[in-house]
Formats: C-alpha cells, structure tokens, sequence
C-alpha cells in the first residue's frame, strides 16, 4: 500500500511554489467569475473537450482534437477511423457531465461511485483487448462497473512486466483507497491528495479497461470537490506521465504530484487567457 505518500513534504521548494501559484491563480479565477458568470459555460466546454481528447489519446484513441469536437457536436463520426474512438468519446463526455451531477448532490466517494464511472466509461463496449499468458493479444468480454476477476499486467518500455494487485485483493484495496481520500481530502492540498489517489487507483487498476481515464476523472472529481479546476494531463507530455507513474512505483511520487500541479496551472492560466479574451470582445 502506498499511502505513506502523505507525509509528501509540501515544503519543498519546487512544489510550494506550484501549489503557491495555483492558490494565486485559483483567486484570481474567483475573483474574475463572479464578473463575467456568461463566459463560464464557454470556457468549461472548451475545457471539457480538452479532458475528453487527452484522456482519450493517452489511451490510443486515434480522434483529433477536431475530430472529437466534431463528433460530441455534431453527433457524425469520421470515416477511416475505429468506432470504439467515437464511443470511448460520448462515453467520457457522459461520466464528466455525471461527475457535475455527483459534486452538486454532495456525494462522498465510494467504491460503488467508481464503478459508476467504470461503467459509463465502458457503456457499450463489448470486448477489452489483452495480452493471454503465451503473450498473443485477446478479446475479452467487457464488464462495464465490475472489478477484475482475472490478473491484469503490463508490459514496460524497459521490457519488464509489472503486474497489478490480485483480483481477490482489489474490492479491500479500493476500500482502502476511498476511505483514505475521505479522511485526508481536507488535511493536504487537493493537488497532493489528487495524485496520491490517481497514483493507488491506476496501481489497483481494478478494471479490465477504463483505468487511467477512471483515474484522471477520480483526480478531478476530487480537486473540482474542493473548488479547483480540472487538471489535464495533455497527450503531448504521455512519456512524462507514463515515466512519473513508474517513478511512483519505485517510492518517489514527486514527479507525478508535480505533472498534475503543472497541468493544473496550464489549465488556469488557460481560464484567465480566455476570460480576458472574452471581456475584450
């Protein structure tokens, strides 16, 4: 279990610094929307878009930018490219709405609320792709919202292979998992705590599929829970990020607690851009 990441020392001066910054920045947001409430809504939408491709592309998805815009849009889909795509898109747009729907109803985060998102994520989807024990790539039937019943591993960039936790274990380790976010949400900074239940979750990776994107949406529900915008972690930094999960697996969550307070900061600062860009029309 990797919850000694708590005593993460947020002194340190790299890291207070972002976390200092994205304090500022979050006041300056607060104090500017309250001012221009009708630009909002435009600006959560582009956001959302953003979250929707990135997550998406970290995972494979062939879809642009564009392309997702087009489809969640205009409901038409592009030739030439997989339908799972265009499903893996709609599926995530509907768990980011559901997600404001759970903050607004106040809902504590629970084991049965992850596999909720686990299996929005997954509506639809008939068969997860894997690697069988002789190494040959399967179709394996889909359990949209129900934990893992068979072992689940992956092969790294060194060539090693890491496992996940045990199925029989998964269903006390997300109990574990939920039950350290409630307790520690209030006590650390969200940025701090966001990572740490990200990290553990795609450690567990409780699902056949949906793992990471039900990871970055756990990391955002729980930073929007405490007033902050979402965090993206953009597919152009994919190296950095697949790299800081591996140095968190070694015992050094620093690299990833600092991924996400960077995608943070680009996020605002991309708020406050645009909020300024709107008032000047």
């Amino acid at each position: 279990m990797n919850y000694n990441y708590y005593d993460f020392n947020e002194k340190k001066s790299e890291i207070k610094d972002s976390l200092d910054l994205i304090d500022e920045l979050k006041m300056r947001i607060d104090g500017k929307k309250s001012l221009q409430i009708e630009y909002w809504s435009a600006i959560q939408e582009k956001l959302r878009i953003d979250w929707i491709y990135d997550s998406n592309a970290i995972e494979g998805s062939s879809l642009t930018r564009g392309e997702t815009l087009f489809f969640l849009k205009e409901g038409l889909t592009v030739e030439g490219k997989p339908f799972k795509d265009f499903l893996d898109a709609r599926n995530h747009a509907e768990a980011i709405d559901w997600l404001y729907e759970v903050i607004k109803d106040n809902r504590s985060i629970t084991q049965g609320l992850i596999r909720e998102i686990n299996a929005l994520l997954l509506s639809g989807v008939k068969y997860t792709l894997a690697i069988n024990e002789t190494g040959h790539k399967v179709r394996k039937p889909a359990n949209p919202g129900k934990y893992k019943i068979l072992p689940n591993h992956v092969l790294k960039t060194d060539g090693t292979i890491h496992f996940y936790t045990d199925p029989i274990h998964v269903s006390d380790e997300m109990e574990i998992l939920c039950r350290w976010i409630n307790e520690n949400i209030g006590k650390k900074h969200p940025v701090v705590i966001s990572s740490i239940a990200h990290y553990n979750m795609v450690r567990v990776h409780p699902f056949d599929d949906g793992n990471g994107r039900g990871a970055r949406i756990l990391m955002n529900l729980i930073l929007i829970k405490k007033g902050y915008p979402i965090a993206i972690i953009k597919n152009e930094n994919h190296r950095k990020y697949l790299a800081a999960l591996n140095n968190a697996d070694k015992g050094d969550i620093y690299p990833l607690i600092k991924l996400v307070a960077d995608s943070l900061i680009d996020t605002e600062k991309i708020i406050i851009d645009e909020l300024q860009r709107l008032s000047e029309k």
